[in-house]
């Protein structure tokens, strides 16, 4: 390709007649701390016709066009005292007759709206992948005018998955001990393929139809709060999809990241930050497209800018989210990333977001929390940052030889470095997701290794997160196709053979598990020092690590034996977090007993006491 690829669709498309529209916002409200909503109308020739509205509850500060007269961009001041209802706004042409009239509507909010809660230290995550949860509506598995089919047999085609699949298993997670959903990304993907995964949006105002309504999700998330769990929509402002409607008709040149050819990202996500790095490095990572399906958004433009902050505000307020997970944040532009949380947080000040920051170093990942660095130039305003420095620490540890960084020493040198960042107890924390490989492959199945591992997840530092399936040892390597890491949940579809929701045909090792994995998050939950508690450890020797979580209310001590053989651990050492306290209980086994000098430690284990004074 010897052209810009952006200018070749702009000068082929721009001057189609279009027969469709788009109104989006599809609808604001009244009583927003934002009072001004831009809405973007996409209609043919729309930026030929002048604007006008006789309502009295609204003003059009402006109307801005840009090159493609098919989008217009209206700048609507709401007023005070605007009441909900709809409001007129007419296009005319050269005649002074309406060409064009769009009845946009005004809502009312919820009560105490702003004051929403989002997720935080006390919850515990669970991330699933609603086209591999479970199949609630067998009849939207095809729908006409999605040209991807439902094919249960490919690891990369859609599996039947859906709203109504989630909404009926509640329950299930409820029992568990999740209080917060996230969910992969439900806005449509109309793609010819691979479009399950949800990060290729073609709508970012629609749920997509195999899925179900916008309405249906709604109704989900209603009902998850009804057994107080939250729902954290997944979001993605790095891209959209290749058949985008932004696509066949470009609403302005630089809409998107332009290259003389396909160029795909670096992936680097240090450049960023990094002092000695080239401008070309910077540019590829932050600028060049994800996949050859996901065009990249330039968001230095003002008015993508806002359309991106706005569709976030929207399905806020529209669902009663209870948290945002923002896809690949290091990708997009750093100011306007700043300019979003800083626009979201505005509008619901007790909300929260977490940006999933993929970067292998503790100081990469807390350049991307709030405030880390205030002496750089424009510093993060996100609260919430993915963990993967920890989340590596964890799938090695369990299977490395202690050394002085290796083994569990490798949890307390990633632990040692949280000073770096502003608030490391608000990093969201796991053992795996969707895009690696599983935790139970990583360890090659071993029981002993996954109490380990899940008993660390549920009693360090950081808001814990499981990913579906985690919870009784789904297996799963991505080596082929991530489809082999997203792989359906059983009991999800009528005829499975094993149901885990029912606990029906497990095996051994699943029933193992998913009672232990309940026995942790419900032990979390009843107790805030686990929770909120300080974090107290102490130098790993001889293959084990022991450290502390502690409030004015209770302390527990927990101790990982990550050795082949027992060993006879002596409790001097820790005698600053056990002062004042004369008995310990072993929580899993109930058993209490006085404190000694000694304690003798299982194998492969990790065990936790709670001090009785």
């Amino acid at each position: 390709m010897k052209q810009l690829l952006i200018t070749i669709v702009f000068s082929v498309f721009i001057f189609m007649n279009i027969k469709a529209q788009q109104v989006e916002p599809p609808f604001w409200w009244v009583g927003m701390n934002n009072d001004v909503v831009q809405i973007m109308i996409h209609h043919d020739g729309i930026a030929k016709l002048e604007l006008k509205t006789e309502s009295t509850d609204v003003e059009i500060v402006k109307v801005n066009k840009l090159e493609n007269p098919n989008y217009v961009f209206v700048d609507l001041r709401i007023k005070k005292e605007a009441k909900a209802g709809e409001v007129e706004l007419n296009f005319y042409g050269k005649k002074r007759r309406p060409q064009y009239t769009i009845n946009y509507e005004l809502k009312e909010r919820r009560a105490n709206s702003a004051q929403r809660k989002g997720f935080g230290q006390e919850d515990v995550v669970y991330l699933l992948m609603p086209d591999r949860f479970a199949n609630g509506n067998t009849d939207n598995d095809n729908v006409k005018g999605y040209p991807e089919q439902a094919d249960r047999n490919n690891p990369d085609g859609r599996h039947g998955g859906d709203l109504q699949g989630i909404e009926n298993n509640l329950d299930y997670l409820q029992e568990l001990g999740i209080s917060a959903i996230w969910l992969n990304p439900v806005m449509e993907n109309n793609m010819p393929a691979v479009s399950y995964h949800g990060y290729a949006i073609t709508n970012f105002y629609k749920i997509d139809a195999r899925f179900g309504s916008n309405d249906d999700y709604l109704k989900m998330v209603q009902t998850a709060k009804s057994k107080d769990i939250k729902i954290v929509m997944d979001m993605v402002f790095n891209h959209c999809a290749s058949e985008h409607y932004w696509m066949k008709d470009v609403p302005a040149l630089n809409w998107f990241h332009n290259f003389e050819e396909f160029t795909r990202s670096n992936y680097r996500g240090g450049t960023l930050m990094d002092p000695h790095a080239s401008n070309y490095d910077k540019k590829i990572m932050s600028h060049g497209w994800f996949d050859k399906t996901m065009p990249d958004l330039d968001q230095t433009n003002p008015f993508l800018a806002k359309y991106l902050v706005q569709n976030s505000i929207w399905w806020v307020e529209y669902a009663d989210l209870g948290g945002i997970r923002m896809d690949t944040y290091p990708y997009s532009d750093h100011d306007f990333m700043n300019n979003w949380v800083a626009a979201v947080y505005a509008e619901y000040p007790n909300f929260n977001i977490v940006g999933e920051a993929w970067l292998q170093t503790v100081a990469n990942t807390a350049y991307f929390q709030n405030s880390t660095f205030s002496k750089i130039k424009s510093p993060s305003k996100l609260n919430t940052v993915t963990d993967f420095p920890l989340c590596y620490a964890m799938n090695s540890a369990f299977n490395e030889k202690d050394s002085w960084t290796d083994g569990v020493a490798s949890l307390y040198m990633t632990l040692a470095q949280d000073f770096v960042y502003s608030n490391a107890d608000s990093n969201l924390i796991f053992l795996e997701n969707h895009d690696i490989d599983r935790f139970a492959s990583n360890i090659g199945g071993d029981f002993a290794k996954w109490k380990m591992g899940m008993t660390f997840l549920m009693t360090t530092r950081g808001i814990p997160m499981l990913y579906y399936g985690g919870e009784f040892m789904t297996e799963g390597r991505g080596h082929k196709s991530h489809g082999y890491m997203r792989t359906d949940f059983p009991g999800g579809w009528e005829g499975d053979s094993t149901d885990v929701f029912a606990g029906t045909n497990m095996t051994e090792k699943q029933q193992k598990s998913l009672a232990f994995s309940k026995y942790l998050l419900k032990l979390r939950k009843e107790h805030s020092a686990l929770q909120t508690g300080k974090l107290t450890h102490y130098i790993p020797k001889d293959n084990y690590y022991v450290y502390f979580r502690t409030n004015d209310k209770e302390t527990f001590m927990i101790i990982m034996n990550n050795s082949d053989e027992g060993y006879n651990l002596k409790l001097h050492d820790f005698a600053e977090s056990m002062k004042g306290y004369t008995k310990f209980k072993n929580v899993e086994s109930g058993e209490i007993e006085n404190i000694s000098k000694e304690i003798m430690l299982d194998a492969k284990s990790a065990t936790i006491f709670e001090l009785i004074k």
